[in-house]
């Protein structure tokens, strides 16, 4: 596969991973975990799908300054530049400001790849045809592209983007002009949505020319843009640190999505089919993993399970476990923390975590 010099990816994995709690800590969040028994953590995954892209020394990993070490042990041999390291948590859109100046040091001429750590890609040949395919269309054309996935469900726990039903690009006919975003919706919207057959769900994957992004800065977060700015001269130089440190504590937050990409008008979708999960939540997890007879994802050696169904269990190997009478739950054991929930209520778990670091602490969360 080509590999140009102007390729670059930038890999955001500086999220907390909230909803796999327990397992997914705040010290080593899901990005550092191998999830599902492969032999490699997500980011390790993420990296190594790239590599196959685009030149290792042109990806570039945004992550908390507290996950330093853990990025540079997992990812051995990445040299210290291709860390950048955020101070403190302000969404995407900083995140990706950061990234574009940082590359426009080094090279204006950069199509980018941004996309999050923590992704499950299972056809990865069909994914990276979709990424190159990507590349050339923001190589030639002023346009901020995201992938889209075909929706297979009324999934609640996605974005969408509907698209405008006409061609753009007869030389490929899954790209799309972008008409809407819509956060999470209700299920009864995700089934109108399904059945109209015009939206896709939002993969969070951004692929753009350096130019593109950062005239849509200048247009749609003038402020991010300028504050950023002011640090050309320093990037890549022993000044960057202080500098960065001082700017993300006056900086907003705001996500890519509501900053830029919902207020743009160039902004085009690539409807892809490769099998994919954003890996948000343990009901992902559970559609990712083999299930016994009953339909249980069972991770532990020693758990014997009765008249359950449907259930996701991920417990320690050396823990002998016995579960009866239980359907569509989550059960997980991790460290000093056990889970046991509805599936179906997995979107409060995020409220438990908060529960418990006020009345436990940190060490819990």
């Amino acid at each position: 596969m080509k590999k140009s010099e102007h390729y670059y990816c930038v890999i955001m994995a500086g999220g907390l991973g909230t909803r796999f709690w327990p397992m997914s800590r705040t010290l080593h969040p899901k990005q550092f975990i191998d999830v599902l028994g492969t032999g490699e953590t997500l980011i390790q995954q993420t990296f190594n799908r790239f590599c196959k892209l685009m030149r290792k020394e042109n990806i570039l990993i945004v992550t908390n300054e507290n996950y330093k070490d853990l990025v540079k042990q997992q990812l051995p041999g990445i040299k210290e530049d291709q860390v950048l390291c955020e101070p403190s948590r302000r969404n995407t859109a900083p995140c990706i400001a950061y990234a574009n100046y940082r590359i426009l040091a080094r090279d204006p001429e950069a199509k980018i790849v941004v996309a999050p750590s923590d992704h499950i890609i299972h056809k990865e040949d069909l994914f990276l045809h979709n990424i190159q395919t990507a590349l050339e269309a923001v190589s030639e054309n002023d346009w901020l592209l995201t992938l889209g996935i075909r929706p297979t469900r009324p999934d609640t726990g996605y974005g969408y983007i509907q698209f405008i039903d006409s061609e753009v690009d007869q030389r490929n006919t899954h790209l799309r002009k972008v008409k809407t975003f819509t956060e999470k919706p209700n299920l009864e919207l995700a089934v109108t949505f399904l059945e109209s057959g015009d939206f896709l769900w939002n993969s969070g994957i951004f692929i753009w020319s350096l130019k593109s992004i950062m005239k849509a800065f200048e247009s749609f977060l003038p402020e991010v843009s300028e504050l950023f700015k002011n640090g050309i001269g320093k990037y890549a130089t022993p000044a960057e640190h202080t500098f960065i440190n001082q700017a993300y504590t006056i900086c907003k937050s705001i996500s890519i999505d509501y900053g830029i990409m919902e207020k743009a008008n160039n902004v085009y979708v690539l409807a892809a089919d490769f099998a994919w999960s954003d890996l948000g939540t343990w009901s992902s997890l559970y559609e990712n993993r083999p299930k016994d007879e009953n339909g249980n994802a069972i991770v532990g050696k020693s758990v014997f399970s009765y008249d359950t169904t449907n259930c996701i269990v991920n417990m320690p190997a050396e823990k002998v476990v016995v579960i009866q009478g239980l359907k569509d739950c989550i059960v997980v054991e991790s460290e000093n923390v056990l889970l046991i929930c509805r599936k179906g209520d997995e979107q409060q778990i995020r409220q438990y975590v908060n529960d418990v670091r006020l009345e436990k602490g940190e060490k819990y969360v």
